[in-house]
């Protein structure tokens, strides 16, 4: 028989055994081979694989005869099939079932992934990983021992979002969150699984990310203020969470209205009638008159309810009557049994870092309380370690993060101590359908190049006894001087008075009398020392401005005890120019300025934010003092506050500033000669008693 050959047929054959990693073998190779036609061969025996589970089937689909005999070492199986199905238990976990067909038998798949990511240190590693081909033949083995090839890009999407699944053996069904589901996404809507229930996977997933979009919603009828954009934006996410039943973190950097945004999330739901249980608001001592004062100005149809106070329980019985509750962490413990007993709507945890130790016991209370909702509003949800953000979604959502030492094994310890940027990934996609954070630079285009943001203060307790005793006799020895002397010439009687109920509102130990010394309370600086430390974990740098010496010596010492490191200039500082170079160029985050030294003069472009501890009453003064930051060469939107006592003398001259801006000249510019320009009513205006504590509006 004769047989024609085609040359150019053999020649493309050739080409593709070459395009599969084949070539000639040299003869010599083969010692007692009798074969005449030359014979091809892999490049290595690390080839093999690679070629058996891709390589092999490509030749078959072209029409070659591939027979592999059984004993053949580098033989594997191929999978028939390749399944992932997910089952909602109805308790709010989903569980993952991966399994591989192999010649028509189901085994679980799960426990030869964790030997395989144990025993190859590439799928550990993001960068490798990364490297690792989609084509490339990946080695699994059954407990028997039976070898099968997968293609790595079936396996990757399994490394890149569920590892943390792998840290140890699973015995076959992998439990997941169901509020995780969009780490499984990728697994259901694969075209390389098949299995049952991933479509309900995806569409929750997506309910989560919100790939339709959050929907705009109109702010209530009864706000007072006018929302910004990135506001509006904040208010509609707060409803979708309510919408799907969700729980989450408005992490806004300070400043940027978490407050107003929270009261129009109440006011909305109470105008849709939904808020037919009151809130519960739990926030540091001194925000209560913060959040009593912007309720009053934003939200006046809420019925706030204050339980703080020594007459607190007076007002228990009015709990179901009103829409807001405020309470405060030192009393959650004292009070828990009446507030256990409450079916709350809503429960929120302002500055919500402060449960940041699961163990404390604020952290313990606050999780027995009972609410169809939590909130928690903080400007840190992260301040020193991952710990923190587990205590506060352990609060938020229950198991979602599993216990303690769970979280450490899976997150802490891979990201704190090795930088596994895997797990940081897998972390920040896990937790960021339930934060909504906005820094300054996100919002800049919605901001005014200067934001003011008046902060205030309650006197309590011995704090609050002082300043009325000593207004008490200040305002009989100012009316005694007037009737003697007459108005006019009763200015140094005016002053002095003046000046020492701001000393008692800065703080008492201002005031040189002993009975000052004997005063606890500060609660001006509690305020401000609630402040810094989540400033300066933000980033900013802070200006502070106080026309008191003594009292930045305070504050000095209160930074000391917290370790924040400070710059500061008053009349006394020598090398000025070196103290503010050492500012400038970012060697702390906090200077400390006395008005005489700092408050005119300086060029500060390197902070952002401008604190008037005091704030001096003359406008043109303050003004002159935050522009030594908010001036030409700042590239950053600069924050001012004020921080006031409610109530007081410091209130009421913020209140005058506005009608009568030659008032807070005269009174406290030491300009004695425009003190005539008012009359002895506003004098008496300026030493009226603190208003009663209310307890409540209605």
């Amino acid at each position: 028989m004769r047989v024609k050959r085609d040359a150019r047929r053999e020649a493309d054959c050739i080409k593709q055994l070459e395009k599969a990693g084949f070539s000639a073998v040299p003869p010599q190779v083969f010692q007692h081979s009798r074969q005449k036609n030359p014979l091809f061969g892999l490049a290595s025996e690390a080839a093999w694989p690679d070629f058996i589970a891709s390589g092999a089937p490509a030749l078959r689909a072209a029409g070659w005869t591939v027979d592999v005999p059984s004993d053949f070492r580098h033989f594997v199986l191929q999978a028939d099939a390749w399944e992932a199905d997910f089952t909602d238990n109805g308790n709010g976990w989903l569980s993952l079932d991966l399994g591989v067909v192999l010649e028509g038998r189901r085994m679980p798949l799960a426990p030869l992934l964790y030997d395989l990511f144990q025993r190859d240190a590439r799928w550990l590693d993001a960068a490798k990983l990364k490297k690792i081909r989609d084509a490339e033949a990946v080695t699994l083995y059954t407990p028997e021992g039976v070898r099968f090839t997968t293609p790595a890009g079936r396996l990757k999407p399994l490394a890149r979002t569920l590892i943390d699944l792998f840290d140890a053996r699973p015995e076959g069904v992998l439990k997941v969150s169901r509020l995780d589901a969009p780490r499984l996404a990728d697994i259901a809507d694969s075209k390389h699984w098949k299995g049952a229930g991933g479509e309900a996977v995806v569409q929750f997933a997506r309910q989560l990310q919100n790939l339709g979009g959050i929907k705009p919603v109109k702010p209530p009828k009864g706000l007072g203020l006018e929302l910004r954009p990135y506001q509006r934006d904040g208010l509609a996410w707060l409803q979708y969470l309510r919408e799907q039943g969700l729980a989450g973190i408005l992490a806004d950097d300070m400043g940027l209205g978490k407050t107003a945004q929270t009261l129009a999330h109440l006011l909305l739901k109470k105008e849709a009638g939904r808020l037919d249980r009151p809130a519960l608001v739990v926030l540091p001592t001194s925000l209560v008159f913060n959040w009593k004062r912007e309720a009053e100005r934003f939200a006046p149809a809420l019925r706030v309810l204050s339980l703080h106070g020594k007459d607190r329980a007076e007002h228990f019985p009015r709990i179901d009557q009103c829409d807001v509750a405020l309470t405060t962490y030192p009393l959650l413990w004292r009070d828990h049994d009446v507030l256990a007993k409450v079916g709350w709507h809503l429960l929120i945890l302002d500055e919500a870092q402060t449960v940041k130790n699961a163990g404390s016991r604020a952290a313990r209370i606050v999780r027995d309380i009972e609410a169809r909702h939590r909130l928690c509003l903080t400007g840190t949800p992260l301040e020193n370690h991952l710990g923190e953000l587990w205590a506060q979604f352990d609060f938020l959502l229950p198991g979602f993060m599993g216990d303690s030492k769970q979280f450490t094994r899976a997150f802490r310890t891979p990201i704190e101590k090795h930088g596994n940027p895997i797990r940081a990934e897998i972390l920040s996609k896990r937790v960021a359908p339930f934060i909504l954070r906005r820094r300054k630079e996100d919002v800049a285009k919605e901001l005014p190049p200067k934001t003011v943001i008046v902060r205030t203060a309650e006197l309590v307790g011995s704090q609050r006894d002082l300043y009325e005793t000593m207004r008490s006799a200040m305002d009989a020895k100012v009316q005694e001087a007037i009737a003697q002397k007459g108005f006019a010439r009763s200015q140094i009687v005016i002053l002095d008075a003046l000046l020492k109920l701001r000393q008692v509102c800065c703080d008492p130990r201002l005031l040189k009398s002993q009975g000052a010394r004997t005063v606890k309370e500060r609660a001006k600086l509690d305020l401000l020392m609630n402040m810094l430390p989540e400033m300066v974990e933000e980033g900013r740098r802070i200006l502070l401005f106080s026309q008191f010496t003594s009292m930045l010596a305070l504050i000095e010492a209160e930074l000391d005890e917290r370790k924040i490191s400070y710059c500061l200039l008053t009349g006394d500082t020598q090398d000025r120019e070196t103290v503010i170079s050492g500012f400038q160029e970012g060697g702390a985050p906090v200077f400390l300025i006395s008005l005489k030294a700092g408050g005119v003069g300086l060029n500060l472009t390197a902070a952002d934010t401008i604190i008037h501890f005091d704030p001096w009453w003359n406008p043109a003064v303050e003004n002159q003092a935050t522009d030594r930051a908010h001036r030409i060469g700042q590239k950053k939107h600069v924050f001012v506050y004020k921080l006031v006592v409610a109530g007081s003398i410091e209130e009421k001259i913020l209140a005058l500033q506005e009608k009568k801006a030659e008032l807070a000249t005269s009174v406290l510019s030491q300009d004695r000669t425009a003190l005539a320009k008012f009359s002895e009513a506003d004098i008496r205006a300026l030493l009226a008693p603190l208003p009663g504590k209310s307890a409540a509006r209605s």
